[in-house]
């Protein structure tokens, strides 16, 4: 049987860490994303997963906010959180935190003012809520109402929600409890990465160097 090509939405390079916040975005990065997101507009939330789920799911959150929209980035990924130390936000309290009933929801919302060239027309600054402390079992926090209703919070709060989840060979269950608050689910790697019978439907990939 032949592998199901997924559809390439985008290819783009990855980011110099010369500074770890959206503002060190190099011209390169921050017009692929533009693009990207402009071919993804009709879409209120976008949940991302792959290798470079993380840079992925900024740059989009990045050039949505850069172009005057209002953004919620929220890291899921609380096996691997990563949010916080790669843009020097605070690494607690976050959604791990929350779903454990020791936070409440104002604590997590962080705002990020886009600086240089990723300020774009950026009228408010983008909204980040970290995952908190790691959790090696996330399973039963991520498809919980608690997750549930914070999701769809932030989606009815926003004009754009992207989720930053798990990579695609993390738990099934939480994949998918994620991706259904989605209006598309996206890879971000390469394609060799995405399995024959990935556990979410894919809208397509975005391919990264």
């Amino acid at each position: 049987m032949l592998r199901r090509r997924q559809t390439v939405l985008a290819e783009v390079p990855l980011a110099r860490r010369s500074g770890d916040r959206p503002g060190a975005l190099g011209r390169a990065q921050l017009d692929a994303y533009a693009a990207l997101e402009e071919s993804l507009r009709e879409s209120a939330s976008l949940f991302v997963t792959g290798r470079d789920r993380s840079e992925v799911a900024l740059g989009l959150a990045t050039a949505a906010t850069a172009a005057g929209k209002r953004v919620a980035l929220l890291e899921c990924d609380l096996a691997e959180p990563a949010l916080a130390g790669r843009l020097g936000l605070a690494a607690t309290p976050g959604l791990h935190e929350y779903l454990r009933g020791e936070a409440e929801a104002p604590e997590l919302l962080q705002p990020l003012v886009l600086a240089g060239p990723a300020s774009g027309e950026a009228a408010e600054p983008l909204v980040c809520v970290v995952a908190g402390e790691p959790e090696p079992e996330p399973v039963a926090l991520l498809d919980s109402e608690r997750c549930d209703h914070a999701i769809e919070r932030l989606r009815r709060s926003y004009e754009l929600l992207v989720i930053a989840g798990p990579d695609l060979g993390e738990d099934a269950d939480s994949l998918r409890a994620l991706a259904e608050h989605a209006d598309l689910a996206i890879a971000a790697g390469s394609r060799s990465e995405v399995p024959k019978r990935p556990p979410v439907a894919l809208a397509g990939l975005v391919l990264t160097a």
